[in-house]
């Protein structure tokens, strides 16, 4: 997953496919955990947040929804920095970013203070990390382009797995200022993974080597022209309505398991599972679908996706106890695993390898706002659902 990437260095250099790339590889793979687990592992600290600053669920879901929109809707300037001064050095600054709004955060008197700091700073840093990595990612794969891709990808259900609890741990051991200010330094990590970003060269006639740079004359960034194509206009609908509620349950499943009596440990365990089985899902979706057979239905494959997670979320608001909730987790990562493996397969399918970078980046910029309403909606409605039972939030 990526903004409107089309920063492709310089022509003449071969993929590695390997070598170094394995280091890039790794690299990727940090990042990406760290960008798309934090917006769902920071929900561990929302209950504290909630009687610390005496607000309800919405309020606290907008941190979340902040990140996210962060991520998703700043592609274009993650492309103009890129071309402008290349991957490696954007990364290094993201990574100061994504550290420095952390540790703002621990800091805050105020809820408006934290969804700047840690919304829209951190957000801001590991966008600025995210894209990058996967262009550098890119570069030095190509024919094993989509393991690599999948490896990458896995890095987002195996950094929920641990930073949900570690989240948790942080907070009973040194509350959530302490907990903000931990995860602060370990998003400096992210400064280490930049530095994996080293630039491929080319042979110059001379038996030199030339550096690859970001004085290559930049595509445009944004092929409008996909605006023409009828399949492109019912996925970016389609995908924007499914962002909408794709993300609540794993904001508000912990919170909501709390509001239960589910002691908190146990509480963040779930998204641990959640997370565990989204490991498997992902690559078995993706070994799947790569299959001569069932390539061709992709889509279809991707619209029984779809609603597979829908009809999860459905089937999960009538859990009444743990039990239940262990598995809406369970089928629920098998389902959130199937649309993050797919989506991209599809839209490539749809709009072919020339206008992807641009398709991409817009479709990331229509779901921008669903990302952004969507958790903070479901909070409000989880909140209307306790008052017409006679319950309060937060107890």
């Amino acid at each position: 997953m990526g903004g409107a990437v089309v920063d492709e260095g310089p022509t003449g250099i071969k993929a590695p496919d390997g070598g170094w790339g394995w280091a890039v590889l790794f690299g990727c793979f940090i990042i990406t955990g760290f960008s798309y687990a934090f917006p769902k592992a920071v929900s561990v600290f929302f209950k504290e947040l909630m009687h610390e600053f005496g607000i309800g669920y919405s309020d606290t879901a907008w941190i979340s929804s902040i990140l996210l929109a962060m991520l998703y809707g700043t592609g274009p300037l993650c492309s103009v920095c890129v071309n402008r001064f290349g991957c490696r050095p954007v990364m290094l600054v993201g990574g100061l970013f994504a550290s420095l709004g952390m540790v703002a955060a621990s800091f805050c008197r105020s809820i408006i203070q934290i969804y700047l700091t840690t919304g829209v700073i951190t957000g801001l840093g590991l966008a600025l990390n995210f894209q990058p990595s996967l262009i550098m990612l890119n570069r030095y794969f190509n024919k094993r382009r989509p393991i690599a891709n999948g490896l990458a990808a896995a890095g987002s259900p195996v950094f929920l797995c641990a930073l949900s609890p570690l989240g948790q741990l942080l907070q009973d051991h040194y509350g959530w200022r302490g907990g903000f200010l931990i995860l602060g330094g370990l998003l400096l990590n992210c400064c280490v993974c930049a530095a994996l970003m080293r630039p491929l060269v080319a042979p110059q006639v001379g038996g030199g080597t030339e550096p690859q740079g970001p004085q290559r004359p930049p595509q445009r960034l944004l092929d409008l022209s996909v605006f023409r194509d009828r399949g492109f206009l019912i996925y970016a609908v389609a995908a924007s309505i499914m962002v909408l509620g794709l993300f609540v349950p794993p904001v508000f499943v912990v919170s909501y398991a709390k509001d239960m009596g589910v002691p908190d440990t146990k509480a963040a365990f779930l998204l641990t599972i959640l997370g565990f089985i989204d490991i498997f899902a992902r690559p078995t979706a993706g070994f799947i679908t790569g299959l001569k057979k069932v390539r061709p239905y992709s889509v279809y494959l991707f619209s029984f996706a779809m609603f597979f997670n829908g009809f999860t979320d459905l089937t999960g608001s009538t859990a009444t106890d743990y039990g239940g909730l262990v598995v809406f987790c369970i089928f629920f990562g098998i389902s959130y695993g199937m649309v993050g493996a797919l989506q991209f397969e599809v839209l490539m399918a749809i709009v072919g390898t020339q206008k992807f970078s641009s398709a991409i980046g817009l479709v990331l910029l229509l779901e921008a706002v669903a990302v952004l309403i969507g958790p903070p909606s479901g909070g409000e409605c989880c909140w209307q659902g306790r008052l017409g039972q006679g319950k309060a939030w937060p107890p």
